[in-house]
């Protein structure tokens, strides 16, 4: 497979129409997603970046004498990445005004040059190479190389094999041996209803049989973009089979839920349900997938969104607009990670056994009153049009 190089958004599948496309499934889309746009822009212009490859790392509502405000803390080279990569479908002058007078294509060069530095995980390696490749037509064949070793090895994370292989394909040149071995471990480790474990290989302890929404999606955008790229079945259909699953288990109130078992793919833990899955993962990978030739997806993409607008947990709004964030998740009412634990306990004693009672003994309906730059930046990611199109 040839890898050359595609230009800003040209290797995604066809976002000409996206909005247009899920607004003909769902009328009304337009203005929320117009809505929850702005809100990103106004949120990544709040965090203060001030040159090189990281960002903060979340911005954290707090209160104060004034009110509500967001305050920017950490820094992440991941989050860096991906706010590159939404902002670059915005006009120059909006990228300038976010990134301290630099382009995003400028940034994503100093994450490809920030994740040369010894001790950057591979999965920031991963996320610097896509934003280089896709922004700035470059890459880096060292980095390559260690992140092909990566994928190689044992419990390497879904996630990071995912994105190695998205960034595989993104890199003008030296791609093609990371896509195929990266391709060959999604393949390998996705179960039987088309989920996926956090690890390469599923784990064997407490935890080993389950799998994220972000471990669920991330492979379905990768695999969606080699189909299109190659034309080969296998992977559009290994991208249909998770497509599928996710959708089928969507909750009734549109949310995307937390937790599954790659044995049974069935859900584990719902909760907490993730704002970004909402307006960005979901609506991206899905509508990758739909462009790459595969199943339609859009009423649920619509119906996820809605959530943001309707959620039954809780009466707290999630989109605060004049701060430019969109609150981060609703979790249950409980001690950290009960839960996760409970549920986790009980499905490895037996894949359909799940703790009674739960939702009545650990409600859900608190809010995280936290927004990480990682979800304006898919959020906008998720809808941009292709630059031709601006």
């Amino acid at each position: 497979m040839s890898a050359q190089p595609m230009g800003v958004h040209a290797d995604r599948a066809d976002a000409r129409g996206r909005i247009d496309a899920v607004e003909d499934a769902a009328p009304g889309i337009r203005a929320l997603v117009t809505r929850l746009t702005e809100v990103a822009v106004r949120g990544l212009a709040s965090m203060g970046y001030r040159g090189g490859p990281e960002v903060p790392h979340t911005l954290r509502g707090l209160p104060s004498s004034a009110g509500p405000v967001a305050v920017p803390q950490g820094t992440s080279l991941r989050y860096a990445a991906i706010a590159a990569l939404g902002l670059a479908a915005r006009d120059l002058e909006t990228q300038e005004a976010v990134f301290g007078g630099q382009s995003a294509a400028d940034v994503a060069s100093e994450c490809l040059a920030g994740a040369a530095r010894p001790g950057t995980e591979p999965g920031g390696v991963a996320l610097a190479l896509w934003a280089a490749g896709e922004l700035r037509g470059e890459t880096d064949p060292f980095l390559v190389g260690r992140l092909t070793d990566a994928v190689l090895e044992p419990g390497v994370p879904t996630v990071t094999c995912a994105w190695a292989l998205t960034a595989a394909l993104a890199v003008p040149h030296g791609g093609d041996r990371l896509a195929g071995i990266a391709a060959e471990r999604l393949l390998a480790a996705q179960g039987p209803a088309g989920t996926y474990p956090h690890t390469i290989p599923g784990g064997t302890g407490l935890r080993g049989h389950i799998g994220s929404f972000a471990d669920q999606v991330y492979p379905v955008q990768a695999l969606s973009r080699l189909a299109a790229r190659t034309g080969e079945d296998r992977y559009l259909a290994a991208a249909n089979a998770t497509a599928a699953r996710l959708v089928r288990l969507q909750g009734p109130a549109g949310q995307w839920w937390w937790h599954y078992d790659v044995r049974t793919g069935g859900v584990v833990e719902g909760y907490p349900v993730y704002s970004v899955h909402q307006h960005a993962m979901a609506p991206m990978v899905l509508l990758e997938l739909l462009g790459a030739g595969g199943d339609d997806h859009r009423a649920a993409v619509a119906k996820g969104l809605h959530w943001l607008e309707a959620h039954p947990e809780c009466v707290e709004p999630l989109i605060a607009d004049e701060l430019g964030v969109v609150w981060r998740k609703v979790g249950r009412r409980e001690p950290p990670r009960a839960s996760r634990s409970l549920a986790a306990i009980s499905s490895r004693v037996h894949p359909k056994l799940r703790v009674p009672g739960l939702s009545k003994l650990l409600p859900p309906g608190v809010v995280d009153h936290e927004c990480r730059p990682y979800e304006l930046g898919w959020l906008m990611y998720a809808w941009a049009a292709p630059k031709e199109e601006q």
